[in-house]
C-alpha cells in the first residue's frame, strides 16, 4: 500500500496556532508570506483530507523552529534517555547528556522541543475537529477524518500526559493565550473519549498505510487503561485486538524491521516516514540510521552520515540470554557478514543498535536517509498488555502465560510457567525491554511499574532517578509566556 501523500498545505492551517500554542509568536514569524486566509480554506473534501494530513505529516517531518516532527527523533530519543536503555554518544550534546543523567532542567532543549511538536500536532487536529464537520462532502469520509483526528489528538495527549502531568487541554481552535492546566483526570477523560470516538475507525485503512484504524484506537485504549491501573478494562480492550484476527506476529524477529514489511501484519500503528516520488528525501527521512549506527560504518565504506549518537546500555546489550533472536537484531559491537555477495568485517568500539537497519534492501544498507517507519504499537506489545493485565487482575492465569510465551516463542525461548504475581509482573516488564528496545517504551513502563529508581542505577551505575523523576519539568520557556503553568519537581 501507498503511503499517504503529504499534501498537508500547512501554509494554511498554520494561521489558526496563534489561539493555541503559547510559544507561537517565534513560530509564526518564521516566514509570514506562506500564509494564506482562513476563508480560504476547509471549503472541500479535499481541504478536508489535506487538514488531516497535515497531522501525519507533523508526526515525522521537519516542522518551524523544532528538528522534525513528533515521532522524527526527540521523543523516542529523550524518553530513551532517561531510562536504562540508552546512553549518549553524542559529544558536545549536554541536553542529550542531561536526560541520560537525570540531571536535566526546564531549560533542556530536547524536552521543550518535545513539548512544542506534540503542541503544534495537536493544534491542527484540534482545527481539523472543528472544521471538517461543517464541510459539504462525503458523510463517511468526513466522520472517519474528524475519528482520525481524534485517535492522533488522543495519543498526542496520553505522551504528554504522563510526561508532564498537569498540562492544559486545549481542545478549540480559539483558546485563552494562557491557558490554565488541567487536572490529570479530565485530561485522561478526554484521551479516552477521543479513542473511543476512534474506534468507529475501519479495520482497515484502504487509503494506505500508517492511518489510524478501529485496532490502533483499541490498542491505545488497551495502554491508558493500563496505565490508569484498570486492568480488567485493559485486558477487555487488548483481548478485542487479539480476536479481531486482524494482527499476528512475524515468524522471524528481523522481519518486523525489513523496509518491504512496512504497514504489515504486526504493525497496529506506525508513523511513516514515506517515500517521495519514490526518493527518500532528508525531512521525510526518519533519524534511526543517523543517530543510532555507528561511524565505523561510514570510515569504512559502508554507509553515509551514520553517527552512531545514542547508544545502548551495555546492560541491555548483555540481557538477551542465550540464543534470543531479538538480540543480534536489536544490537550488535561489529558488522561481521556477507551481504550481496560482499564479505564485511567491521568492528566497532561498543554496542549500537541495529534493528532499524535493513542490510537485505540495497537503498537501506547503504544510505544514512531511511524511509523505515516507526512504530509507535506492534502486536507483540498488545500480548504482552493483555499479559500483564491479567495477571494483574488475578494473577498468572492460563491465558496470561499463553500470551507472553507467544511473544518469548518468537523470539526462541523457552515456555515460563509456576511464577508468583510479582516474578509473572517481572518477566512481562523484562520481555518488554527486550521487545520493544528503542521503540520510545522504556521510560513509560519503568515510570508506570514504579521501577526507574531500581533498575536504572543496574544499568548507569552513579546514575540515581528520584520520585521527580517521574515527570519532566514544563519547559521554561513556555511558564516564561505563560504564568498560569505549574512546575513540576526537578
Amino acid at each position: 500500500m501507498k503511503f499517504i501523500k503529504r499534501n498537508i498545505k500547512l501554509a494554511s492551517v498554520f494561521l489558526l496556532l496563534v489561539f493555541l500554542v503559547p510559544s507561537c509568536k517565534d513560530f509564526l514569524e518564521e516566514d509570514p508570506q506562506n500564509f494564506v486566509a482562513v476563508s480560504n480554506f476547509y471549503k472541500t473534501e479535499e481541504d478536508a483530507v489535506s487538514a488531516v494530513n497535515a497531522i501525519y505529516g507533523h508526526l515525522n517531518s521537519q516542522s518551524g523552529d523544532t528538528f522534525g516532527g513528533v515521532y522524527h527523533s526527540n521523543f523516542w530519543i529523550a524518553v530513551g534517555l532517561a531510562s536504562d536503555e540508552m546512553l549518549n554518544n553524542q559529544v558536545g550534546m549536554t541536553d542529550a547528556d542531561q536526560l541520560s543523567n537525570f540531571t536535566y532542567s526546564p531549560q533542556n532543549g530536547i524536552v521543550t522541543d518535545v513539548w512544542k511538536q506534540h503542541y503544534k500536532a495537536i493544534s491542527l487536529a484540534n482545527i481539523a475537529i472543528e472544521k471538517i464537520p461543517a464541510i459539504d462532502m462525503d458523510a463517511a469520509l468526513r466522520t472517519r477524518l474528524v475519528n482520525e483526528a481524534k485517535f492522533l489528538r488522543g495519543l498526542l495527549y496520553f505522551n504528554l500526559e504522563r510526561m508532564f502531568g498537569k498540562i492544559p487541554l486545549l481542545l478549540k481552535v480559539e483558546e485563552p493565550l494562557k491557558p490554565t492546566a488541567a487536572e490529570v483526570n479530565d485530561i485522561y477523560t478526554q484521551i479516552i473519549t477521543d479513542l473511543t470516538d476512534a474506534e468507529g475507525l475501519p479495520e482497515d485503512q484502504t487509503e494506505g498505510r500508517g492511518r489510524a484504524t478501529q485496532g490502533a484506537a483499541k490498542a491505545l485504549l488497551a495502554k491508558v487503561y493500563l496505565t490508569r491501573q484498570e486492568y480488567s478494562t485493559a485486558a477487555a480492550k487488548a483481548l478485542e485486538v487479539i480476536s479481531s484476527g486482524n494482527y499476528a506476529l512475524w515468524d522471524d524477529y528481523v522481519d518486523v524491521f525489513k523496509i518491504g514489511n512496512r504497514g504489515g501484519k504486526e504493525a497496529i500503528f506506525s508513523v511513516g516516514f514515506g517515500d517521495a516520488g519514490g526518493k527518500i528525501i532528508f525531512w521525510e527521512s526518519g533519524q534511526f540510521h543517523t543517530r543510532l549506527l555507528p561511524n565505523a560504518l561510514v570510515k569504512a565504506g559502508i554507509t553515509n552520515n551514520t553517527l552512531g549518537w545514542q547508544v545502548p546500555t551495555q546492560a541491555l546489550a548483555d540481557a538477551y540470554p542465550t540464543g534470543d533472536k531479538r538480540d543480534s537484531v536489536t544490537v550488535f559491537n561489529a558488522f561481521d557478514e556477507t551481504v550481496a555477495g560482499t564479505p564485511y568485517n567491521v568492528p566497532f568500539d561498543k554496542y549500537y543498535f541495529r534493528k532499524y537497519w535493513d542490510v537485505t534492501n540495497p537503498d537501506e544498507f547503504t544510505n544514512a536517509k531511511t524511509a523505515q517507519d516507526f512504530p509507535v504499537i506492534r502486536y507483540p506489545d498488545v500480548l504482552l498488555m493483555y499479559a500483564e493485565a491479567l495477571n494483574e487482575d488475578n494473577g498468572p492465569t492460563d491465558d496470561a502465560y499463553t500470551y507472553l510465551n507467544m511473544v518469548r516463542h518468537r523470539a526462541n525461548l523457552g515456555d515460563v510457567s509456576g511464577l508468583t504475581k510479582d516474578q509473572f509482573r517481572d518477566e512481562v516488564l523484562e520481555q518488554r525491554r527486550l521487545e520493544l528496545a528503542a521503540e520510545g517504551h522504556r521510560w513509560f513502563d519503568l515510570v508506570r511499574t514504579g521501577k526507574l529508581e531500581t533498575l536504572v542505577p543496574l544499568a548507569k551505575p552513579g546514575v540515581t532517578p528520584q520520585a521527580k523523576h517521574y515527570l519532566f519539568p514544563i519547559p521554561q520557556r513556555e511558564r516564561d509566556v505563560n504564568t498560569n503553568l505549574p512546575q513540576n519537581d526537578y
